[in-house]
């Protein structure tokens, strides 16, 4: 019998050894295992043309599911599918404080499109005001406050609508367009200037026939469409309507940080004006990438337009507040303290570390429209806990040509990436598995290398009263027995800081091993005890609270001026677990890296030391 075939091999190599199988069966053609035959040429024709096609056809599927496929073309099409929208390039926006100076009149307006320029690492941006804002003067003095200004060009696209043809699209084909600057206006004809403004579409329950509402949706090559209503989901369009979009290009995070801004050109007719900066700019993004798209498309279809659970509220925030790095929501049944009928929200934005109130307080607002009324959103700040870590690593000196220098330096730059590519989000754990594995990689001559980890937080001193504090690590202490430590400070160190009473001394914290803070003050190396039960160390939870502690002077924090007191504590566990509001984050400027090339081969084992895993 004829031996089968095997159909599912796709590669060249395997293609022709089937053809190869199948003329071998047969007596008519003779020399097709001959490489250098006319018949061998032919059948490399044969099995190239398979194999491009079998590739074809393996991509092409692969490009038909969300899942799977790889082109953004064909993710954002999917996306579209179940009314996902990708997130457009975000501008930057500052907040400034403008007086007009000499300015006269019983109103002042900074028209859509006044523009302010400024300078970041030597390269120079506009921004510019996107919505009109119209002011009257209080005591003859006209000041424009907190006035949000964004960065970019404001670029006007018209069409004058054909409802014969229909190709007819109405494009923004800028793949830096801010979306959310997007304005829609509708003229009646070149003959009647009668304009009408349209909203984006959220609601279908909320649009009828007459409704002036446009729908967005990704397009092809990083584009955005607008589309218009039927006729029965919104008002449709007429010929000779002319339909123009009003939107910012911008420079995504390119100016973040911008703090120093100029007006260019006048407000309201008027150019003497002084400028202070409320907020530095911020929350400028890339447009969102193809991995993004395709993790949120799914869960923003699974809310279905509401917010019930958790996830609900996620989806929907990040789409509201589309400059969101990581959103973390929990119901207020979770905290550690459980407060019902709220749900507690913290945004970490892609630039920056906390939102602004008038940011915070945009999101409570479109939220009403889609949370269970009983139910009240709250947005927490998120709260940083710091990993200091130490590392020890030996390599093989034999087996590299790379000095000791060179592989500390591939160490720390590997830390850093670790950092940015697997922590400072909610929800993702320092894992020292991940890490070590990480650490060895650099070189293949990396021997070993042993992590040890620290914790550290910053609490924000009062320095007018005695204030009680409680500080959360949400991971528990290492104490593996009671008195643990005590005569080197137990777990705990802290920074300077000083007391009410005491001008003289720098007060520092540690605890004793059994439950309790301690307060002292060196004299020399030596500890003097002044308050042997300041407060409590809660080794099972990873808490510290400091009862009616007066601190009128903060420390120097590494070299730096600072607003508050560091307390760096030892976990039980090298895994660490962020909770809540809480991002875990490597401070790399406190950890160190030690490497040392291997001698054990060369000692025997005389003289030859270890690193411990355990801080101390």
């Amino acid at each position: 019998m004829p031996k089968r075939l095997n159909v599912t091999d796709l590669d060249f190599d395997n293609i022709k050894d089937n053809l190869k199988t199948f003329l071998s069966q047969q007596d008519q053609l003779t020399d097709y295992d001959f490489e250098g035959s006319t018949m061998s040429v032919l059948l490399d024709v044969l099995a190239y043309n398979t194999h491009y096609n079998a590739v074809y056809a393996n991509v092409l599927a692969n490009e038909m599911f969300l899942d799977s496929a790889d082109l953004r073309n064909s993710i954002v099409s999917h996306a579209k599918h179940v009314g996902y929208t990708p997130r457009s390039a975000t501008s930057p926006v500052a907040f400034l404080n403008v007086i007009v100076n000499n300015a006269t009149g019983s109103t002042l307006t900074a028209l859509r499109g006044t523009t302010f320029t400024t300078t970041v690492d030597g390269v120079s941006y506009n921004y510019i005001v996107k919505d009109s804002t119209t002011i009257t003067p209080n005591d003859g003095v006209y000041t424009f406050s907190n006035l949000p200004v964004y960065e970019g060009t404001l670029v006007n696209n018209k069409f004058t609508v054909d409802v014969s043809n229909a190709d007819q699209r109405f494009l923004i084909k800028n793949d830096l367009a801010d979306t959310t600057t997007l304005k829609v206006t509708v003229q009646n004809s070149t003959s009647d200037t009668t304009t009408s403004t349209y909203t984006l579409a959220t609601d279908l329950a909320d649009i009828d026939s007459s409704s002036k509402v446009y729908y967005l949706e990704g397009a092809e090559d990083q584009q955005y469409e607008v589309k218009f209503g039927d006729g029965v989901l919104g008002a449709a369009l007429s010929t000779g309507n002319i339909v123009t979009l009003s939107y910012i290009v911008t420079s995504a995070n390119q100016s973040n940080g911008a703090s120093s801004f100029s007006l260019s050109g006048n407000v309201g007719g008027f150019s003497d004006v002084t400028i202070t900066t409320a907020t530095n700019s911020a929350n400028g993004a890339q447009p969102e990438t193809p991995d993004s798209i395709r993790f949120n498309a799914p869960r923003q279809f699974a809310a279905q337009n509401r917010t019930v659970t958790p996830k609900d509220y996620e989806s929907k925030v990040k789409q509201i507040y589309t400059n969101a790095k990581s959103v973390s929501v929990w119901g207020g049944e979770d905290n550690s303290t459980p407060v019902y009928g709220r749900v507690y929200i913290s945004i970490k934005p892609v630039a920056g570390a906390t939102l602004t109130e008038a940011t915070k307080s945009d999101i409570i607002t479109q939220l009403k429209d889609f949370n269970v009324a009983s139910i009240t959103p709250i947005i927490e700040d998120p709260e940083t806990t710091f990993l200091q870590l130490s590392v020890d690593v030996k390599y093989d000196a034999k087996s590299t040509t790379r000095s000791t220098d060179s592989i500390k330096a591939l160490v720390n730059s590997a830390i850093t990436k670790f950092n940015t590519d697997n922590l400072q989000q909610f929800d993702t754990v320092f894992r020292h598995s991940k890490f070590i594995e990480t650490i060895n990689k650099v070189d293949t001559a990396i021997l070993s290398n042993i992590t040890t980890v620290k914790m550290h937080k910053t609490f924000t001193a009062t320095t007018t009263s005695a204030t009680t504090y409680t500080i959360s690590y949400n991971n528990a202490f290492y104490n593996p027995h009671s008195g643990h430590n005590a005569s080197a400070g137990g777990v705990l160190t802290s920074s300077g800081f000083k007391i009410n009473g005491d001008t003289t001394n720098e007060y520092f914290l540690d605890e004793d091993g059994a439950g309790n803070v301690r307060l002292y003050y060196l004299v020399g190396q030596t500890r003097t005890y002044t308050n042997n039960n300041l407060g409590t160390i809660d080794y099972t939870n990873g808490s510290i609270t400091l009862n009616s502690l007066f601190i009128t002077e903060v420390s120097n924090v590494d070299g730096a001026t600072s607003t508050g007191v560091r307390l760096t504590v030892i976990p039980s566990s090298v895994d660490v677990k962020p909770v809540r509001n809480q991002v875990l984050e490597i401070d790399e400027s406190n950890t160190t890296v030690t490497v040392s090339a291997d001698t054990y081969d060369t000692t025997s084992g005389i003289g030859y030391t270890t690193a411990t895993s355990y801080a101390s």
